[in-house]
């Protein structure tokens, strides 16, 4: 074997080498990627978790607004990219306990009964007008002393939860999508996909809610989202009993 042939070869092998190297390493960080995903979102391969979808609550009808039906397609995406699988059922249908399996749950707890009961047992400082009647206050959030009007098209509020019974092995996260109006769920929603790495290593395997204001979607939809604050403490922190009588009738779980 001449000098020619001998680089030749040893060059084909180096680059077989480089490119073997290559895609393990990008084999092993992308395995990475996705057990950290499936850790946080309490899916791993092949198991189950609940899709918890709303009723309209603008129609007479058991309907699902299409905004929330486009929530649903986000989420469902998600879940299997973690290799997961996903049962669909409605508000009124529920009835797993806390932990079992992974849950998504939609919706306000005027149109969705079990986000009431969620706000309910872990969020106490949190109140939602629930009034149908027009005024200023209609579908308004109080979280502790703090209140977010909705201006309906310009300004709408929107809370994302990731909440666990404890640290448990095998105790599935129940994320929570809260908003004052559909689009704004299927906002949070997509502020999930977008920024779960990030809340990964912030939160770990901590419960957090945060508070999203969609801005503008008359004109942008459900794409301009700014995080307002994280309101974990006062969400979890039960308001005192002058406070929570003085807030507007309808209004909480």
């Amino acid at each position: 074997m001449n000098d020619d042939v001998r680089n030749i070869v040893l060059g084909v092998a180096a680059t077989g080498i480089s490119a073997a190297l290559g895609w393990l390493a990008r084999t092993y960080l992308w395995r990475r990627r996705l057990r950290r995903k499936q850790a946080f979102f309490g899916l791993p391969d092949h198991s189950e978790s609940l899709l918890v979808v709303n009723r309209d609550a603008g129609s007479s009808e058991l309907a699902v607004h299409r905004y929330d039906v486009f929530a649903l397609l986000e989420l469902s995406a998600l879940i299997k990219d973690c290799g997961a699988h996903a049962e669909v059922i409605t508000q009124d249908a529920a009835r797993q306990g806390f932990g079992e399996r992974t849950e998504f749950c939609l919706g306000g707890p005027g149109s969705n009964r079990r986000m009431a009961a969620h706000l309910r047992a872990m969020l106490p400082g949190v109140r939602v007008n629930t009034d149908r009647e027009p005024g200023p206050d209609r579908l308004a959030f109080r979280i502790g002393t703090e209140h977010y009007r909705m201006e309906s098209g310009l300004a709408e509020y929107v809370l994302l939860a990731r909440l666990t019974a404890g640290r448990e092995r095998g105790t599935r996260p129940v994320f929570l999508f809260c908003g004052q109006r559909a689009i704004t769920n299927q906002a949070a929603t997509r502020y999930l996909a977008r920024h779960h790495e990030r809340l990964a290593r912030k939160y770990g395997g901590d419960s957090f809610m945060l508070l999203l204001k969609v801005v503008n979607s008359q004109a942008y939809g459900p794409d301009v989202v700014e995080l307002v604050a994280d309101v974990t403490r006062a969400a979890r922190t039960a308001p005192p009993a002058a406070a929570a009588s003085g807030v507007p009738s309808g209004a909480g779980a």
